[in-house]
């Protein structure tokens, strides 16, 4: 049979798995967006205490630190042992935590960058300090916070292929599947998943920035 053939026989397979690759990539962005945001939070807000803060900067240098794939490696090996984990779940673990860490970092570069003169007027106003942050200092960091995380986006969408390497079914597995199939092939069908992680990646930026666009205030950036 045709490669082409092959490839059309096989085509929903492989939107299958851009699928579960989407899947990943939305549970792990929600889990770094949250925790990253009370990481933030707390860095820059919470007690000063270094049995609050340390932890957190132990955290972040970690999952910084460490490669993607080796992470992958102990949240499915090492908590399988004691634990029976998916490997989709193990995947989410090891990318959400580990996006957190880079995300809380988006988060506190944004949240900097409001003048602290903001804060200030809004606690001589008579706020309190959650409400002066979550009506005063929030809005405005999250304009702020777009751009990058846009970049975190592209980068997650990227290493959801790495997740193959636990048995996650994902576009990147479902490629080798045609591969071992057809026994060989291997320009095509890659230059087929790229094309997909292409788009993916294409449409996600271009909805970000539409969203960017619709929080825009004019003079604001400046």
């Amino acid at each position: 049979m045709d490669i082409y053939d092959v490839l059309i026989r096989d085509f929903p397979f492989l939107l299958k798995g851009l699928g579960v690759a989407i899947a990943l990539l939305f549970c792990l962005l929600v889990i770094g967006l949250f925790l990253g945001l009370a990481i933030c939070l707390i860095q820059l807000y919470g007690p000063r205490s270094r049995f609050v803060q340390w932890p957190l900067i132990v955290y972040e240098r970690i999952f910084r630190g460490i490669p993607i794939i080796i992470m992958l490696f102990i949240f499915f090996y090492g908590l399988s042992g004691v634990y029976d984990i998916s490997a989709f779940a193990a995947a989410v673990l090891a990318m959400g935590l580990r996006s957190a860490a880079y995300q809380s970092q988006i988060f506190r570069s944004a949240f900097q960058s409001v003048p602290e003169g903001q804060m200030l007027a809004a606690r001589a106003m008579g706020m309190s300090s959650s409400k002066a942050i979550a009506y005063i200092v929030l809005p405005q960091a999250i304009r702020h916070a777009i751009g990058p995380w846009t970049n975190e986006f592209s980068s997650q969408i990227k290493e959801t292929s790495l997740a193959y390497v636990i048995g996650v079914v994902e576009l990147t597995r479902q490629a080798h599947y045609i591969i071992t199939s057809t026994q060989g092939n291997v320009l095509i069908v890659f230059a087929v998943v790229a094309l997909l992680y292409f788009i993916l990646n294409r449409a996600g930026n271009s909805a970000l920035y539409a969203f960017e666009r619709k929080l825009s205030v004019p003079g604001f950036e400046k």
